[in-house]
């Protein structure tokens, strides 16, 4: 459970740093903050199509595969976000984050129960949450600070490394 908690803290940290930015970042494209309520919409909507085949691919290819796919497909995605330069570059990017979002959430919960016995599994699931929340929570607190050192791209590209690094983590985890 240690490295499935140190990857996905690492994710969690990758994704609280740069959300507060991405708001900006869409409005430095010209758009205004409502087209971010339609990204989000795109994600959301995306994410809920490509879970039942997630589900399916779960079982098929196992719970690892699918959060390394995650990991080292999100460290891609925050590698062309800085290059985006129009709204519909946006919204295609909020479909391909709604795949991998999905990948994320059955994976995670999956592996989470996979490696906690039913009599402990609240016990373990309360644990897992707690360390990638303080985690989380540690890099909105740091993003207010490094902002004013960084540029915007620079946060994404930063975040694009602990998203690797997440990928990395999770190949630590043992049959379980």
């Amino acid at each position: 459970m240690r490295w499935l908690i140190s990857s996905q803290s690492l994710a969690l940290m990758a994704s609280s740093v740069t959300f507060p930015f991405y708001l900006l970042f869409i409005k430095n494209l010209g758009s205004s903050y409502s087209s971010f309520g339609f990204a989000y919409g795109i994600f959301i909507l995306s994410s809920s199509v490509f879970h039942v085949p997630i589900g399916r691919a779960s079982d098929h290819f196992g719970n690892k595969s699918l959060l390394i796919v995650y990991s080292w497909g999100m460290a891609a995605v925050f590698l062309f976000i800085p290059l985006v330069s129009t709204s519909s570059q946006v919204y295609m990017i909020q479909i391909v984050l709604g795949f991998l979002g999905a990948l994320q959430k059955t994976a995670e919960k999956g592996m989470v129960a996979d490696m906690s016995d039913g009599s402990q599994r609240g016990r373990a699931i309360g644990k897992y949450h707690f360390w990638t929340s303080i985690f989380s929570v540690s890099a909105v607190f740091a993003s207010g600070i490094i902002i004013d050192f960084f540029t915007i791209s620079a946060l994404f590209y930063l975040a694009s490394l602990f998203y690797a690094g997440s990928g990395l983590l999770i190949l630590k985890v043992q049959k379980f």
